[in-house]
């Protein structure tokens, strides 16, 4: 039977299952490293080097869909109003091992380069006490703001099809001058990873 035919109570049962399984594929576990080469269905057209992080060539990249809403502290911020400076989107949880390994990085090189034009954006997830998550943010000394999404819905939604989009808890992907995703990661992050991720976009005109 096929799903146009279903009775409307099982397709849309079918439907709920579906997205479901794609949120939690999305949102598949907190872990260690992983080789980055999945990309999210359809054409891709970035490549991987051996440090687990993809990029994509400047002429090939996507804009992600709307990324914006509350952040852990209660105010309102859209990813597109940061467009024309590189944005670090970091995914991450207060429960994960891995986001609190690579936490004292991304505050130290949000430090370093502020004002050279990167925005660094948290997208806090999982954390369904948010209390938990402000806690993690001042334990780390983490200034920058966190869109607060518990239950993955940005996450999964915001990024098209095809592209480099977050499908682990850490992950980190940046993006370019124009507001197109230009490289992502699927693993925890040092200091010289994620300004490896960085730097190269900084000198992009």
């Amino acid at each position: 039977m096929s799903l146009s035919r279903a009775p409307r109570r099982i397709r849309r049962t079918l439907v709920a299952v579906g997205t479901l399984s794609a949120a939690a594929l999305a949102l598949s576990g907190c872990g260690g490293e992983n080789n980055g080469k999945s990309g999210g269905g359809g054409n891709t057209n970035f490549v991987t080097n051996t440090g687990g992080i993809s990029t994509v060539a400047k002429g090939e990249r996507t804009a992600p869909k709307e990324i914006a809403g509350e952040t852990l502290e209660g105010k309102r911020l859209d990813v597109a109003d940061l467009k024309g400076k590189v944005v670090v989107l970091n995914v991450w949880g207060s429960w994960c091992g891995p986001c609190r390994a690579e936490a004292p990085h991304f505050v130290k090189v949000a430090k370093d380069l502020e004002g050279r034009g990167v925005e660094f954006v948290g997208l806090n997830t999982r954390d369904f006490n948010k209390q938990q998550a402000l806690t993690f943010e001042e334990d780390y000394g983490v200034t920058y703001p966190s869109l607060y999404d518990p239950n993955g819905k940005l996450i999964l939604f915001g990024f098209p099809k095809g592209t480099l989009n977050p499908q682990s808890i850490p992950s980190t992907v940046v993006l370019d001058k124009e507001g197109k995703i230009a490289a992502r990661s699927l693993m925890a992050l040092d200091e010289k990873k994620l300004r490896s991720m960085i730097e190269p976009l900084l000198k992009e005109k």
